[in-house]
């Protein structure tokens, strides 16, 4: 076995970058259905260790980068967040959010009813809903040990994370062809990149030049720490309250508290070309590192049964987001890449749905209302209504404890 260290973690997550960036500009299906930089290279990379571990060779990364890096996304998610500009997308918020809650009715619907059709553990079927899906490895260990705990469902943690790595890789692969299925029906005059010279905002089109200074950036970089600091500690004293959320939820919502904060005291005005670099970098990273080690056996372990309700699961995202979201949306531009940002948190998390939306703009033009919308819904209201809607299902009769 070879075990790599903090950094040959980072040098590997950084070629894994590379890698993928001359993949998607040498290989023309990657580039034309809008696959991810950090997908491409991450799934080829975890394909190569797949291989290796048939030699009886295993490489594992080190871990301590992943979650800093995660949180300091979502911290710049928060400091993106201006008040003022989420008050002009209110109503579209409303509205996504409604979409957002369709998909978690419908996944777990799915998951029931296919499970009890082939004969399974209806929370088995749960655990690869919205559990998994929508809510990501960490809502799926949590619930997966309540199951296990409560329920008596056995290997439930194991499934739950099987089901999420599942979920997180074809999360980062069909939302770049869902929208490019999506634009073809859609005319929007001066989508293109070259149409718009202006400086893009938040975390559009990654690639672009940002004029920076050393200090403005230090500055960020202190918000960003301070977020992350005062995120864990409010994390923290919230265990065990009825008001416990993730830590990242605590870390993105300091991150909007010092954004606006600070600008209605006048006392500091958010730098947003600083914190999209940092949070651009940030997020390719974890994208990197998440996706080369991925454990491609652990999903060659699946159950056929299992298999055929997250492959199924994935055909109803696809579908839900061609006929839900982007029809509520508004049938357009802005509305396909909002589609191809619910694929990628509906099946894997926040950070996927951001590398879709970025796939899809940096070659079709920019989309702010997506960029407005995606990261708050994805990152904060998503998890609050997934609980509730658990809940909701645990509530019908056949789920009562033994």
């Amino acid at each position: 076995m070879i075990q790599l260290d903090f950094y040959g973690t980072l040098v590997a997550a950084s070629l894994v970058l590379l890698l993928g960036r001359g993949l998607v500009t040498r290989v023309g299906f990657l580039r034309n259905y809008n696959i991810p930089e950090p997908v491409a290279g991450g799934l080829l990379v975890a394909l190569a260790l797949l291989i290796l571990r048939t030699f009886d060779i295993e490489v594992r990364f080190g871990t301590s980068l992943q979650t800093p890096l995660m949180l300091a996304f979502f911290a710049t998610i928060g400091l993106s967040a201006d008040f003022a500009s989420l008050k002009k997308g209110g109503r579209v918020v409303g509205v996504f959010l409604l979409a957002v809650a369709g998909l978690l009715i419908v996944q777990n619907a799915m998951g029931i009813g296919l499970a009890k059709m082939l004969g399974l553990d209806p929370l088995m079927g749960l655990l690869t809903g919205s559990i998994t899906l929508s809510g990501g490895h960490g809502t799926g260990a949590a619930w997966g040990t309540v199951f296990s705990e409560k329920y008596g469902l056995a290997s439930a943690s194991e499934l739950a994370i099987a089901s999420a790595t599942f979920g997180l890789v074809l999360g980062g692969l069909i939302g770049g062809p869902v929208a490019r299925l999506l634009i073809k029906r859609v005319q929007v005059p001066g989508c293109h990149p070259q149409e718009t010279p202006q400086l893009p905002k938040g975390f559009e089109q990654p690639n672009k030049e940002r004029s920076i200074t050393p200090f403005s950036f230090i500055e960020t970089l202190a918000l960003i720490a301070v977020s992350l600091l005062a995120g864990n500690l409010l994390n923290g004293w919230l265990q065990g309250t009825a008001l416990e959320l993730p830590t990242f939820v605590c870390v993105l919502f300091v991150g909007v508290v010092l954004r606006n904060g600070l600008s209605a005291l006048g006392l500091y005005q958010v730098f947003e070309r600083e914190v999209s670099v940092l949070g651009n970098v940030s997020l390719s990273l974890f994208l990197a590192i998440a996706l080369m080690s991925l454990k491609l056996w652990d999903l060659a372990a699946l159950a056929l049964p299992i298999f055929i309700i997250l492959a199924a699961q994935a055909l109803v995202m696809a579908l839900f987001a061609i006929f839900v979201t982007f029809r509520i949306m508004g049938s357009n531009y802005d509305a396909a890449v909002l589609a191809a940002g619910h694929c990628g948190f509906g099946l894997g998390a926040t950070p996927t749905a951001i590398a879709n939306m970025q796939a899809v703009t940096q070659r079709y033009g920019p989309s702010q209302i997506a960029f407005l919308v995606v990261p708050m819904v994805g990152a904060f209201f998503i998890d609050i209504i997934n609980v509730i809607v658990i809940k909701l299902y645990l509530a019908l009769p056949f789920f009562a404890v033994a």
